[in-house]
C-alpha cells in the first residue's frame, strides 16, 4: 500500500466514525483571491498555491494560461477522480486506473451581451470517466451512481448554490 493509498484509507476510516458526522465539526471553509493584470488575465491564490488565468485572443486575452471555464472543466474532472477514489476505497471497489475527459458548449453571445436570452455559461457539459480494474461492470456502475451523488464540484453545477457578491470601492 502506498503512502497516498494509506492516507486515503485513513480518511475513509476517520469519516466512517459516527462522531465525524457531527455537523458542527464537519464545516470547512475554502477560499481564493485574485488580482487582475494585463487585459483580462489574473493571478489567483488558492491557499498556498498560485495559478494564472487568461483568455484566448478571441476573448480579449493573450492565451498565456487556461481560461476560467477550462479551469472549471479541470476542477470538475479532478473532483470526479477524488470522489471516485474516495468512494472506491469506502466501498471496497478496486480501481487500477481512472481517467476522465470533459467538454462544454458555450455560446459567447451571452458573455458579450449580444443576446440576453443566451446564458453566459455552458449550455451542456459532457464528462466521460474511464476506469479499469478487476471489478464487474455492475460494481463500477454502482460506484458511478455513488460518485454522481457525492461529487462537490458536480453538485455546484447541478444545483443552485447561493452566492453573495459584495462590491467594495476604495
Amino acid at each position: 500500500m502506498t503512502t497516498s493509498t494509506s492516507q486515503l484509507a485513513a480518511v475513509v476510516a476517520a469519516t466512517s466514525d459516527p462522531a465525524a458526522a457531527d455537523p458542527d465539526a464537519s464545516q470547512v471553509v475554502f477560499s481564493a483571491s485574485a488580482v487582475g493584470h494585463d487585459a483580462v488575465a489574473s493571478t489567483v491564490t488558492l491557499g498556498q498555491y498560485t495559478i494564472e488565468v487568461d483568455e484566448p485572443p478571441t476573448l480579449g486575452g493573450d492565451n498565456t494560461a487556461p481560461n476560467p471555464v477550462e479551469y472549471y472543466l479541470g476542477s470538475l474532472l479532478s473532483c470526479q477522480v477524488v470522489t471516485w477514489r474516495y468512494w472506491a476505497e469506502k466501498l471496497g471497489i478496486t480501481i487500477d486506473e481512472i481517467t476522465g475527459r470533459a467538454e462544454g458548449d458555450l455560446d459567447v453571445r451571452g458573455f458579450f451581451g449580444l443576446d440576453d436570452s443566451v446564458r453566459p455559461g455552458f449550455k451542456e457539459v459532457r464528462v466521460v470517466i474511464t476506469v479499469t480494474g478487476p471489478e464487474t461492470e455492475e460494481r463500477y456502475r454502482e460506484l458511478h451512481q455513488t460518485v454522481e451523488k457525492h461529487c462537490p464540484v458536480l453538485d455546484l453545477t447541478t444545483n443552485v448554490t447561493p452566492v453573495q457578491s459584495t462590491l467594495e470601492v476604495k
